[in-house]
């Protein structure tokens, strides 16, 4: 009896598992619980069986029987009923977004960045008749700290620091520092001193108050001029710390040469301002997906100036690509990669596609992926799904992406309409 039991358990735990991996099963799963489409668009889902109907009863989405597909009509969010002989079986949480279109970039762009305040980029001793000191170090002032105010003045560029070290080390005062730390404002008192056998006064500390450099447009928006570029963060090359911006400029470029990859060695654009020296558009912001700002004018590729609609994280596929980068002088080009995987992100993050460099012109330029070509739009069936951001070391001819619906939000292009639903 007991052995009948252990057979027939068995039998019983084949047949469920076995269950689980029948298609109409796997393709009932396959239907998702939620689905963000973009207006327009039209998302086909798995048909488990012939006779799942779908149903919904408003006008942001419209359901197509035949192909069992949901299509995108007008921004909202609207639910879609899987039946099954006219019960419920499955519910479709469908939000539609606005049909935004943005213009690729390409071109290669000058960054010239201000900070907020100046930059603590290091410490250095100060020849005293006391013997070697550093002021900055003993008031515990640390490189990446930013100094923002000097006895309640604001500071915003080097120029302003030196009068008020000067007339607080003559009247032996010490000055009042307000200092940023992270996202901590901190209040720090530092003593100038005078350095051996001269008459100024010093901070011992090395500081900084702007950041040049240069890399890829990406795209922007039309009507507003919101831009995005780079696709990554600007860091100070000494203390490898994000820059806090006050504003900054893009101005025109023109790659001069290349130092090709290898592996160990990601290459480089070596790029210098254009003579005109030209200012594109303003910088107010530096984030982990790049630098944003507004465009002074509408700018052009000469290569693909149209509008193109955006694909959401969830929505791009492995395979052929293309994106849009300078390699000689201004001149932008169409190059051949491929998009070897992709997360679909619902929550912003740098590192969303894993991309090859297929194109042998590309290849025989560059090797592959080089510093400066960061912020390359990439563009798959005739819409922008992204920017390049970073190069694998190891491997010259592949790298990361980043999706473009974390650079447009970042850009303030509310794609999400959080306007709407504040007001609401």
């Amino acid at each position: 009896m007991t052995e009948t039991r252990k057979i027939i358990g068995v039998i019983l735990l084949v047949f469920i598992i076995s269950i689980g991996f029948a298609k109409p099963v796997q393709e009932y799963v396959s239907i998702p619980k939620k689905l963000v489409l973009i207006e327009g668009q039209q998302q086909s889902l798995q048909k488990a069986l012939p006779v799942f109907k779908m149903s919904s009863n408003n006008e942001f989405v419209a359901v197509d029987e035949e192909q069992f597909a949901v299509l995108a009509k007008e921004q909202g969010d609207a639910n879609v009923t899987v039946t099954v002989g006219g019960a419920p079986v499955k519910n479709v949480d469908v939000r539609v977004l606005k049909d935004i279109k943005v213009i690729p970039g390409g071109q290669s762009i000058g960054v010239k960045l201000n900070t907020l305040g100046v930059l603590v980029v290091g410490h250095h001793l100060v020849d005293s008749e006391d013997g070697e000191k550093s002021p900055g170090e003993l008031a515990e002032i640390e490189v990446g700290d930013i100094i923002t105010k000097i006895n309640g003045k604001k500071i915003e560029n080097m120029t302003e620091v030196t009068p008020l070290v000067q007339e607080a080390g003559e009247k032996e005062e010490t000055l009042k520092l307000e200092v940023i730390r992270e996202n901590d404002v901190l209040q720090k008192r530092l003593k100038p001193i005078k350095a051996k056998g001269e008459s100024s006064y010093r901070l011992g500390l090395y500081i900084r108050d702007s950041a040049a450099g240069v890399g890829t447009m990406t795209f922007y928006e039309p009507q507003s001029r919101s831009y995005g570029a780079l696709g990554h963060v600007i860091s100070d090359m000494d203390t490898q710390k994000p820059i806090v911006v006050n504003d900054g400029q893009i101005v025109s470029s023109l790659v001069t040469s290349i130092e090709k990859g290898s592996n160990g060695d990601p290459g480089e654009k070596l790029a210098r301002f254009s003579n005109d020296r030209k200012v594109l558009g303003t910088i107010t912001k530096n984030s982990p997906f790049g630098i944003f700002g507004k465009l002074h004018e509408n700018i052009k590729n000469q290569i693909l100036d149209e509008a193109l609609p955006i694909t959401l994280s969830h929505q791009v596929k492995e395979g052929p690509a293309k994106i849009l980068t300078v390699v000689d002088g201004e001149k932008v080009k169409e190059y051949d990669i491929e998009v070897i995987s992709s997360v679909p992100q619902k929550f912003p993050a740098t590192k969303g596609m894993v991309i090859k460099v297929t194109d042998p012109e590309l290849l025989e330029a560059t090797g592959g992926i080089i510093q400066g070509m960061s912020g390359s739009p990439i563009i798959q069936d005739g819409k922008v799904i992204g920017a390049v951001t970073h190069v694998f070391v190891n491997d010259p001819t592949s790298g990361y992406g980043c999706h473009i619906e974390w650079m447009l939000q970042e850009a303030g292009i509310d794609i999400y309409n959080k306007e709407k639903a504040k007001a609401s």
